[in-house]
């Protein structure tokens, strides 16, 4: 098997800068063959709530990132250098007033905190966003069989390629308000093909909408978080509460997120909070509070030893080696983030997310190992330290690999029941990461339809769709993925519409 492996280093982009009369854009292709504490507030055009001199009322603001996309991209990162809302007359006050970097595509269908402060009460009838370098990734198979994984990327985004819509104009009222910045991932990339020498442009396109953030019903889809990322800056064990630095992204400084937990909430892969180090990464579950913090129902440690942490999907998969490729879309530790990276598998331990407690009732043998894990999988690894000799780099061990939720979107065209459980077949397209990549040389373990799925739904599934779910729908599922024998089985957590 012939790896290209290109590891960059954390606080460099490696995009072009900005150029006179355009974007600056780059295209990076690599082939292999297979065997919180940001500021916002006033800006200078703000308008008071009230006339004179008094102080003008504000409240507390908590911005969430979601996205809906298909499954066409594996990532799309950008840097969000400001947001500015606009009310009737013209008046403008910052709502991010310094560059934040993010990723959107691991959120399609779900939502993260990503920055809270005071914004002057009002109505806002329009926002604008403002970008600086962006960049979007896909995987295709070349003509040698190989996966190839192809980045397109502008320096810096042109104000004119930007759009923001506002469903309804914006009340900025009360003790506390959140709004959730929704990118509409299709909408956001003119492509061509996933090769090189592509035509492309990057055209970001946003949708800006409020939700009352203090009267958010458990489990919303507004301030539900799930399968959040971090490493642990603090614990405090006496008043419940940890601190975690986020993934950063794009050579942008990471964000810091305050949780707190009580006594429902599940503690695993430690005894208890108690034993919660500084180092250790953390992966959980909650809801978004009004302070922007996060209060936990699930904290998981997958290996309390890990000096590395990654989450993406396998590409590629060679057992006679006992390694696994992956493309991390997000990453801790150590170590610069590679744009794909290989771990070795001989003394692996392989474990399934413990986010959805229903696996054992699931009417088919749920498992995931070496011999049957597939490129298109979601998961997520924990190493030591990548070492380096000669001027070589050695594959890391993976002490930890983990299965992990995903979403895909898909074409209901049929159903059925088994007990306690709805089974929707699902057609995947064919960009999907599970079809593109199964016709690669090499793979040990082929998928008998790689272009279906079995989605299995219960009473545990949050049901986000606006429309029920019927033969001939577009939708979108949330949950973990198994390869039993051959076929596609997702154990769904929850349901949204589809992206057409």
């Amino acid at each position: 098997m012939e790896l290209v492996t290109k590891r960059r280093a954390p606080e460099s982009t490696g995009l072009p800068g900005p150029t006179r009369g355009g974007p600056a854009s780059v295209f990076l292709s690599m082939t292999w063959l297979a065997a919180s504490g940001l500021m916002v507030g006033c800006s200078g055009g703000g308008m008071p709530a009230s006339s004179g001199n008094s102080t003008p009322a504000v409240t507390k603001v908590t911005l969430v990132l979601t996205s809906d996309a298909t499954d066409q991209f594996t990532q799309y990162d950008a840097v969000l250098q400001s947001i500015t809302l606009t009310n009737s007359s013209g008046k403008s006050v910052a709502l991010l007033s310094q560059s934040l970097g993010t990723e959107f595509v691991h959120i399609n269908s779900l939502v993260e905190p990503a920055i809270t402060g005071t914004v002057p009460q009002d109505t806002y009838t329009s926002a604008t966003v403002n970008i600086g370098a962006a960049q979007f990734t896909c995987l295709t198979i070349n003509a040698e069989g190989g996966v190839q994984d192809s980045t397109f990327a502008y320096g810096y985004v042109p104000a004119s390629n930007v759009s923001v819509s506002l469903p309804a104009p914006i009340v900025v009222a009360g003790a506390s308000t959140g709004l959730t910045l929704r990118m509409l991932v299709q909408q956001s990339v003119n492509l061509s093909s996933c090769a090189a020498g592509a035509t492309y442009s990057i055209t970001p396109s946003f949708a800006l909408s409020a939700f009352d953030i203090a009267a958010a019903p458990s489990g919303s889809a507004s301030n539900t978080v799930l399968s959040l990322e971090g490493a642990v800056t603090s614990v405090n064990s006496s008043s419940s509460n940890f601190e975690i630095q986020r993934a950063a992204f794009m050579s942008q400084p990471a964000t810091t997120l305050a949780v707190s937990i009580d006594g429902d909430t599940a503690i695993q892969g430690i005894s208890s909070l108690t034993s919660l180090a500084v180092g250790m990464f953390v992966d959980l579950d909650g809801a978004i509070q009004v302070d922007g913090s996060v209060h936990a129902t699930r904290v998981s440690v997958a290996d309390p030893t890990a000096v590395d942490v990654r989450r993406g999907p396998i590409v590629s998969v060679d057992q006679s080696n006992s390694v696994v490729t992956i493309e991390p879309i997000e990453g801790q530790g150590k170590d610069g983030i590679a744009s794909t990276e290989p771990y070795e598998l001989s003394d692996t331990s392989f474990r399934i997310s413990s986010q959805l407690s229903n696996v054992p009732t699931l009417p088919f043998a749920a498992s995931f190992n070496a011999a049957n894990m597939v490129p298109g999988q979601n998961v997520y690894t924990s190493s030591p330290a990548f070492v380096t000799c000669c001027g070589a780099l050695f594959f890391a061990p993976a002490t930890t690999v983990t299965l992990m939720p995903q979403t895909i979107d898909g074409l209901v065209f049929g159903s059925s029941v088994s007990g306690k459980f709805t089974i929707y077949s699902v057609q995947l397209s064919a960009n999907d990461p599970f079809v593109s990549l199964a016709t690669q040389t090499g793979l040990p373990t082929r998928l008998t339809q790689p272009d279906q799925m079995q989605v299995y739904v219960d009473a545990g599934t949050r049901l986000l769709n606006s429309n029920p779910v019927v033969v001939g729908g577009t939708l979108r599922f949330y949950g973990l993925v198994f390869n039993d024998q051959g076929v596609l089985r997702m154990d769904c957590a929850q349901i949204n519409d589809g992206v057409f």
